[in-house]
């Protein structure tokens, strides 16, 4: 009796084991997006600086007077 149950127990457990692996390893698949670089160069807004000096050039001239 309790060998019926044992071997009946043993083939459930073997039968479902089986059906886990049914469909094999299947390999994740990974999508890499391409990173996009910035090229342009950093400005420095040199078109500002040097106005600004002449303007203090400016002011310092007329404040020496």
């Amino acid at each position: 009796m309790i060998m019926t149950k044992l071997s009946a127990v043993a083939v459930a457990l073997g039968l479902s084991a089986s059906t886990a692996f049914a469909g094999g390893y299947v390999a994740p698949v990974v999508d890499v997006e391409p990173v996009v670089v910035d090229t342009k160069p950093a400005s420095t807004n040199a078109g500002l600086v040097i106005p600004a000096l002449l303007l203090l050039g400016v002011i310092a001239a007329v404040a020496s007077d």
